[in-house]
């Protein structure tokens, strides 16, 4: 999918002014994605040596993350002597609050909560050369606007996946291939329909008028001026009565699927996963006008108390052993392709797109909505703050 090359250049200018204010200078390294760098936080090593010395010390990592995420976590203890300690956010502004407090070393952030932490200058840079396993992330994840800023990266990528439609193929007749199922006849299911609680929903609403309004002129689904936003917001508007469930704890959305208190809606993959696991007949789908998605990303505390753990969580999460249980687990495609060989089903990478480039085209990663358009409308645009304001007046 396209990068936005103006709204990349505003957050360069403001995050490395950020990045120069918010950490200690290392001058350790040399690579060419973010060795080298001012990226060393108080008390972290300057080689792997030290990091790995000083974790033995700290002897603990706290993070906030994902629910369902499997992390191989008494392995991590074993291998660093660094105890794992977590806190589920179920949104991204819960993994915004969570990190503010103080109280933990790094997150595993989506983009609509990575922009903002690096603006804000509550993660740090990353020197890439003191996290090994980086060289074999793919590089297609690596140097996008939500996990580095010019250049630099700040984070280790972790996972990505589609935000899909999910049906009971025994509620949901014929089995549809659009998302029109949800947003054009809506009463076919009354008070049955699940959807996302967070502002970031109002994307989903857009990808569907751009492909079914083109005269709206919508190119990208978090660029929204005031007609293409007014549309999705009263879009979302008439469906908000026929909507029987808004969800954000994945496992309420599971039970409500078996109980046939949802037939169909929006969802992430693990929902489907556990499902099918216990023999419910659910089918889940990338609709033809694509959907939103995710690419997330590790990402350190810029005043971790525990900076050397959390340097080895983040290189441990991208070994392809976690990653292997990640994208079985969670349901997502790994971004070290080297976890393909060791999933439990030897076509988890191929089921899941890994490596295929194209399929995800119309994937539209969640970023942070912002005033700048990306193009020649200028400052045109919806910002996070409208995005959050619209979705209180949707939910009423």
């Amino acid at each position: 999918m396209k990068r936005r090359k103006v709204r990349v250049a505003r957050w360069a200018a403001f995050g490395l002014l950020v990045a120069a204010l918010s950490v200690v200078a290392a001058g350790c390294g040399g690579g060419d994605e973010g060795g080298g760098a001012s990226t060393a936080i108080e008390g972290l090593g300057t080689t792997l040596e030290e990091i790995q010395a000083n974790a033995r010390e700290e002897g603990a990592v706290n993070i906030v993350v994902w629910p369902g995420y499997p992390q191989l976590v008494d392995e991590f203890t074993e291998a660093t002597g660094c105890t794992v300690s977590t806190k589920e956010g179920t949104t991204s502004d819960d993994m915004i609050s969570f990190l503010q407090t103080g109280s933990y070393d790094g997150v595993s952030a989506s983009g609509n909560a990575s922009i903002r932490l690096m603006t804000t200058g509550e993660v740090a840079p990353i020197d890439t050369d003191l996290v090994s396993n980086f060289a074999d992330i793919i590089e297609g994840i690596k140097n996008q606007e939500y996990n580095s800023v010019d250049g630099q990266a700040y984070g280790v990528p972790h996972g990505r996946g589609p935000n899909l439609l999910m049906y009971r193929t025994d509620e949901v007749t014929p089995a549809p291939t659009s998302w029109s199922v949800v947003w054009d006849n809506p009463n076919a299911y009354k008070g049955k329909l699940s959807i996302y609680d967070d502002s970031i929903f109002i994307a989903d609403a857009a990808v569907y008028l751009k492909a079914t309004q083109p005269d709206l002129g919508i190119t990208d689904p978090y660029e929204l001026d005031e007609a293409q936003f007014t549309a999705a917001v009263d879009l979302l508007k008439q469906l908000n009565p026929n909507v029987g469930e808004y969800w954000v704890d994945y496992a309420k959305q599971i039970q409500s699927y078996a109980n046939k208190d949802s037939v169909a809606g929006t969802t992430w993959p693990i929902q489907g996963v556990l499902l099918k696991g216990d023999k419910q007949p659910v089918e889940l789908i990338k609709p033809s006008e694509g959907t939103t998605g995710w690419s997330d990303t590790w990402m350190i505390y810029s005043k971790a108390a525990n900076p050397n753990c959390m340097y080895l969580w983040m290189n441990h999460m991208a070994s392809p052993e976690a990653q292997a249980a990640v994208a079985e687990g969670f349901g997502e495609a790994p971004v070290n392709l080297k976890a393909c060989d060791l999933t439990k089903n030897a076509n988890h990478c191929t089921e899941y797109h890994a490596d295929d480039e194209a399929w995800w085209e119309d994937v539209y990663y969640w970023t942070t909505p912002t005033a700048d358009c990306g193009d020649d409308r200028g400052e045109a645009c919806k910002t996070q703050e409208d995005w959050e304001a619209a979705w209180t007046e949707i939910r009423g």
